[in-house]
């Protein structure tokens, strides 16, 4: 056993969201997770550690987005020594972070509200935006049709256990053409919104593009422009995201403000545009 005294405890839990943005969405995980720590030490936050000869700050991460991916929608998990205000906590590491990843949101996580790992129960589906260059809108709307008429759309992908074969279209929540993106673009493309349900195999924004083509021959001639705008709880009924900080939100003191959750969501009005997730 190492020697010294034990690492001082977790006092308060914090989530956050942030967004990665324009450039820094081709920054892999494991780096994002490196400029976290970095900012979280020169923002001063009183991060836990674990045990060990080999502490680690206390910072978790759920459902990141793949490296090559911007997303309004990331989230993680603080465990501080000491309280501190979640709106502090949110300038404080949002100034010390690098441009392209913005905090957005911090709530603390109430007192015996369970594991960490309930985050992660709450973040259901992702909804996304999928921008393809020098595709025409009616042929996009055409592939889209065709694919939501299938059964099912099997696709292959290479995985950790080799190559797997899976149905990429019962994933698929809702999908559509976003005529009023496409119309306020700055050069000639289709731009798709969807909702995903998050499975086992997961399915991909790439896995859905590669369905398109297999049952429309729809082939962006340059690569995808994919944006993750909001994941959290799928409300069968209506096909919309919640806000999966809303129930830690929603137990918050009166007047303890942690800052409004954004994230568009399909066939949410009220919604965040996707015009303002451009990367």
């Amino acid at each position: 056993m190492p020697e010294g005294p034990a690492p001082a405890p977790v006092t308060q839990r914090l989530r956050v969201r942030y967004a990665k943005r324009g450039r820094l969405r081709f920054t892999s995980h494991r780096d994002i997770s490196r400029a976290v720590e970095r900012a979280v030490r020169r923002a001063g936050i009183p991060v836990a550690f674990s045990a060990g000869f080999t502490p680690h700050p206390k910072i978790s991460y759920t459902g990141a987005a793949a490296t090559g991916v911007a997303s309004e929608a990331e989230y993680l998990e603080l465990g501080l020594t000491e309280p501190r205000d979640p709106a502090r906590v949110r300038d404080e590491l949002d100034a010390a972070l690098p441009d392209g990843i913005d905090i957005c949101d911090v709530v603390v996580v109430p007192p015996g509200s369970g594991k960490p790992s309930a985050l992660a129960d709450r973040l259901e589906a992702s909804e996304w935006r999928i921008r393809l260059d020098g595709v025409a809108p009616d042929d996009a709307d055409r592939a889209v049709n065709a694919f939501l008429a299938a059964e099912s759309v099997e696709v292959e992908r290479l995985t950790k256990k080799g190559r797997r074969r899976f149905d990429a279209r019962s994933a698929v929540s809702a999908m559509g053409l976003d005529r009023r993106a496409v119309e306020a673009s700055d050069a000639p493309c289709a731009i798709l919104r969807m909702v995903v349900r998050h499975t086992t195999p997961a399915v991909r924004p790439d896995d859905i593009l590669t369905g398109l083509r297999q049952v429309a021959d729809l082939a962006p001639p340059s690569p995808p422009l994919v944006t993750r705008l909001a994941q959290g709880p799928l409300d069968p009924d209506t096909g919309d995201l919640a806000d999966p900080l809303d129930p830690d939100r929603n137990t918050q003191p009166a007047g303890d403000d942690a800052g409004a959750a954004g994230g568009a969501v399909l066939g949410n009005p009220g919604a965040a545009s996707a015009d303002a997730v451009s990367a």
